[in-house]
């Protein structure tokens, strides 16, 4: 089996470590030549760190099964994609163009998306039938589950493949029907966006939020923290398209929000966000 993964950021590298822990073929583009260069780097080292608590991973032979891409017309014998690009409509139409010039009739896209409509990326693509959306949890080499998103036309037969090619990698899941945001965006987005209202209002600092949300509710991250590690600059395109879906004002970003993203206050991976890293 060959998964072919478009995009090497934190949730790429991701899918792909963990489709190769479990001995599959993955073969990973990325537009970026820096990110082609440096990523079966990060992938190792990720790997590494994680054979040190599960003896069972061998990071050479993990690492031997995964290729780096230079071009969409080496993804052309991948019997899955997985699209991990970020959260725009027009980036991830002109992949999907792309894709569709390559890709074999049978292949089947897995959108891994955390908010656009999955009807709306089928609708760019000639197999509507074989679009699904698949959320999966960050960081997907230590987490079993994913949220999978049945588009209008997804067929039965889809989801079923779709559903077995996880359970092998591990990763349990619920399947729920089309909708911007889909149901753990609409409301984990809503907790952090009015989190970050309540950060500047001045009602409390980002640790005492956090702190309420995991010694009363029982939650192991609290929305702040859990916004740094998703990523400031993903949750407020996230919140723009639930926003631009819906025209609900309930999902409107924070001001506060908006301008640590300007100023590059993006969460863990530029090192400042709700907290210091």
């Amino acid at each position: 089996m060959q998964i072919g993964i478009i995009g090497a950021g934190v949730m790429g590298k991701g899918v792909a470590q963990r489709f190769a822990q479990y001995h599959h073929q993955v073969i990973i583009f990325d537009h970026d030549p820096e990110v082609r260069i440096s990523v079966l780097q990060e992938i190792e080292k990720s790997l590494k760190i994680a054979s040190m608590f599960q003896k069972t991973i061998n990071v050479k032979e993990c690492i031997s099964n995964i290729k780096v891409a230079s071009q969409y017309e080496e993804l052309k014998q991948a019997d899955y994609i997985v699209e991990n690009v970020t959260e725009n409509i027009d980036i991830k139409k002109s992949v999907y163009n792309q894709l569709e010039q390559v890709c074999k009739p049978e292949c089947i896209y897995m959108v891994n998306t955390s908010c656009v409509p999955i009807t709306l990326i089928a609708s760019g693509t000639r197999r509507t039938d074989k679009v699904i959306g698949v959320h999966f949890m960050n960081p997907v080499p230590m987490k079993n589950f994913a949220e999978v998103i049945k588009g209008i036309h997804t067929s039965q037969e889809t989801i079923d493949k779709v559903e077995q090619l996880l359970k092998v990698i591990g990763i349990e899941i619920e399947v729920v029907n089309d909708s911007a945001g889909f149901v753990s965006n609409r409301l984990s987005h809503l907790f952090m966006n009015e989190a970050a209202m309540l950060v500047y209002e001045g009602v409390a600092t980002p640790k005492q939020i956090d702190s309420i949300f995991k010694n009363g509710f029982g939650h192991k991250m609290g929305p702040l923290e859990t916004a740094d590690l998703i990523g400031l600059d993903v949750v407020l395109d996230s919140l723009k398209i639930i926003y631009e879906h819906y025209e609900d004002p309930k999902y409107r970003a924070c001001p506060l929000l908006k301008n640590m993203v300007y100023a590059g206050k993006t969460g863990r991976k530029s090192g400042k966000g709700f907290y210091n890293y």
